[in-house]
């Protein structure tokens, strides 16, 4: 329905809007890319103020519960935005000294910044899976942005290999829990939790969920990739995948 949309509309409006910068890439001329930078920006501030004025002070859902809209939800995505923002202003210099200022790092991160709104507010593990993953291969992009550099290079390639792995391990995780509780929705899950008839199938499917979790945003003991990434990927882009992730997975440990 209509107000199902309209619960949506921050996510709809952020996926819009990235999808229009990739666009408008085309058409701008290369001295006029900066452009892409404060139009970026400004993707963000119009975010804000639309999650601002429809904030939901009681909690709301859409699509059968898959998707929640709260008051904690709507904090945590405004202090995405800011991050985001603030991750923005860092990088257009650092950019530019060392030409590396494309348009795809706007792009990605705004994907990127759809994927944790996901998170922030899944109601059903299969939305969770589909942020999780937004923000996971927007990273890839971003961290191999830098091709010609081989260090970038090769932390790209660990962050996927080893994101391959957690991606398996939620999966299996994910089918464990469905399979001892019968449902996806986290509300459900949790209700059966204290009842199913397989407890250690449920156990087991929670264990798997929390390491590809862990591995997903570089917990430790699941951590061996993350200097490497850090060290190889631009500041910019490590700036970013350091701080805004770890917004969403606090959202997602609060569900």
């Amino acid at each position: 329905s209509n107000a199902e949309f309209h619960t949506l509309l921050p996510e709809l409006f952020v996926c819009g809007a990235a999808f229009a910068l990739l666009m408008a890439d085309l058409f701008i001329d290369a001295k006029r890319r900066a452009l892409i930078h404060f139009l970026a920006i400004a993707v963000l501030i119009a975010a804000a103020m639309i999650t601002i004025r429809d904030m939901a002070v009681l909690s709301t859902t859409a699509f059968s519960g898959m998707f929640v809209r709260d008051l904690t939800a709507d904090v945590l995505k405004i202090a995405v935005y800011c991050v985001t923002a603030f991750s923005f202003i860092y990088a257009k210099p650092y950019l530019q000294e060392r030409g590396l200022f494309k348009s795809e790092f706007y792009v990605l991160c705004l994907f990127a910044v759809l994927g944790m709104m996901l998170m922030i507010s899944a109601g059903n593990l299969t939305v969770l899976y589909l942020g999780l993953e937004l923000v996971a291969l927007s990273s890839y992009g971003l961290v191999g942005m830098d091709r010609d550099n081989s260090i970038a290079s090769e932390a790209a390639m660990k962050y996927f290999v080893l994101g391959a792995i957690a991606s398996g391990l939620l999966l299996y995780g994910m089918s464990m829990l469905y399979g001892a509780t019968g449902s996806l929705q986290l509300e459900s899950i949790y209700a059966a939790a204290s009842q199913t008839e397989s407890p250690y199938m449920f156990k087991l499917g929670v264990v798997f969920i929390l390491a590809g979790i862990a591995f997903k945003f570089g917990a430790a003991p699941f951590h061996m990739w993350l200097p490497d990434v850090y060290q190889g990927a631009p500041t910019a882009v490590t700036a970013f995948i350091s701080s805004a992730p770890k917004l969403s997975a606090f959202g997602m440990a609060y569900r």
